[in-house]
């Protein structure tokens, strides 16, 4: 901006709008508009806005007219000597210089702002649409993984349903084995009451001449039996082991002794008169 090309701004901080009419100057060489001015320099002790510089002499603070009129040109500087006007003049140069430049550095400075801001903008979009691709497949992954699940949990209702199912028959299949197993345990205590009674009625013989049975053990004394017959006991009352066969020596001897055991004579053989004799 050059000296000549533009008017002052407002050095309040959030004003910063173009001077017209009337203007607060200050000793630290800043410039604020009528309405900024009038609210901040009327509190006692008054403070510059822009520097917060102390502003407590009498003319450190000077409510200027911009434009003046032509008769306040031709007075205000009249009787002056040459160098007051020139110092005056100066003094006034070197504040509208300093005004220039400090707005000239505030433009430079809200342009690099501004270039920050837009590569910062830049940045983040590039992010932004780095982020977006990255929700995008995150989005993705989650659907997959949503419809994975749907699958996991339609097999695992099935495998649920199956797993009820063998449980069922499992139950079905345990209460046959129990009823089974009861019924088998209950023929083999049948089928071995049998064979113990079937192995005492091995022991039993007859007698020849009583027709009551007499029990003979393999423990029985001498006393009853001859010697020949205490040899002989084991051939002759010989039991099978439960659902086995008896031997061929042991079946032969036992056969024999049998036959010859019960072999009664014929009233033939013993004549007529052997009754009748043995009668009386």
């Amino acid at each position: 901006m050059a000296l000549y090309e533009d008017t002052l701004l407002c050095n309040f901080p959030k004003c910063r709008a173009k001077l017209s009419g009337f203007a607060w100057v200050t000793a630290c060489s800043h410039i604020f508009c009528d309405p900024h001015g009038s609210g901040e320099f009327s509190r006692s002790p008054a403070v510059c806005p822009a520097c917060s510089s102390a502003l407590s002499g009498k003319l450190d603070i000077v409510r200027s007219e911009l434009s003046p009129p032509e008769e306040y040109k031709a007075m205000v500087l009249a009787g002056l000597r040459p160098e007051i006007v020139l110092e005056i003049s100066s003094r006034a140069l070197a504040f509208w210089t300093y005004q220039v430049q400090q707005e000239r550095l505030h433009q430079q400075y809200c342009c690099r702002l501004e270039e920050q801001l837009k590569q910062t903008e830049l940045l983040c979009s590039q992010r932004l649409q780095g982020k977006e691709c990255e929700v995008s497949g995150v989005k993705g992954e989650l659907s997959a993984l949503s419809k994975l699940l749907e699958e996991y949990k339609r097999k695992y209702s099935d495998v649920s349903e199956k797993l009820m199912e063998r449980n069922r028959q499992h139950h079905k299949l345990q209460g046959l084995y129990d009823s089974l197993r009861l019924r088998n345990m209950a023929a083999s205590s049948q089928e071995r009451e049998s064979r113990e009674r079937e192995r005492g009625s091995h022991g039993y013989i007859f007698s020849r001449a009583v027709g009551q049975p007499k029990f003979h053990t393999p423990q029985g004394s001498r006393s009853h039996c001859g010697e020949g017959d205490h040899k002989n006991r084991h051939a002759l009352f010989y039991s099978p082991p439960p659902g086995g066969t008896v031997p061929t020596a042991a079946a032969s001897s036992f056969e024999a002794e049998k036959e010859g055991f019960f072999q009664f004579p014929s009233p033939a053989q013993e004549g007529p008169h052997s009754y009748y004799m043995q009668k009386q």
